[in-house]
């Protein structure tokens, strides 16, 4: 899709209604939505972090999604794919602060250069205890990507077209920090199979997208 015309459409999104849990619970394996509910009661101790689904055009002016590939380490995340983003710090005013702060350190992106458009729901992860606040961001002019090497294994460049695309939303077995062999929805994205968290704040972004495209 073009860019010029997405722009002239998503700032629609700033005024809308969240679909919510219902539409973010449709990419959640059954056994989370379980351990999701029993941990709720623990929510007001967890660590409190803020993401970026950040859109953009390319080169070539169409509008594309910036996700990243983190780093293979000693943790539930990884390897995953997911936003940028990350905890909340005492240099931080907010929440929406951390997640500009921390989507310029990861991939480069200036936080000045991000227009913040809309708060999305915010989600609870049990295994790494976080509270995560989602923000949907564009940035108007092509960005030149630098990833921090330390945390990111590589950027992931989603097209919207793709993203939109009902074939891109899949089934997978897989094994968590919670269950084995276990069924899980996912967005197959690039060849990247999303799931988890990242895949249920992504059907809240997509669901948002539908609306207004």
């Amino acid at each position: 899709m073009d860019f010029r015309d997405f722009e002239k459409r998503i700032v629609k999104i700033e005024k809308m209604e969240l679909p919510g849990e219902a539409v973010q619970f449709k990419m959640a394996p059954v056994a989370r939505l379980r351990e999701l509910r029993q941990e709720a009661m623990h929510i007001d101790k967890a660590r409190k972090a803020g993401v970026m689904a950040l859109f953009y055009p390319n080169k070539n002016y169409q509008t594309n999604l910036i996700l990243i590939l983190r780093k293979t380490y000693k943790g539930v995340h990884s390897a995953q794919v997911g936003f940028p983003g990350g905890k909340i710090e005492k240099i931080d005013r907010s929440i929406k602060d951390a997640a500009l702060r921390e989507t310029e350190e990861e991939v480069g992106v200036q936080r000045d250069d991000i227009a913040v458009i809309k708060k999305l729901t915010q989600i609870y992860i049990p295994p790494s205890n976080f509270f995560v606040q989602p923000f949907l961001g564009v940035v108007s002019k092509t960005p030149t990507f630098v990833l921090e090497e330390r945390e990111v294994e590589a950027l992931i460049e989603v097209n919207l077209t793709h993203f939109m695309d009902e074939s891109c939303i899949t089934t997978r077995i897989l094994s968590t920090s919670y269950a084995t062999d276990l069924e899980v929805p996912a967005f197959n994205l690039n060849g990247h199979i999303v799931w988890g968290a990242t895949a249920m704040m992504l059907n809240e972004v997509r669901d948002l997208l539908q609306r207004v495209l």
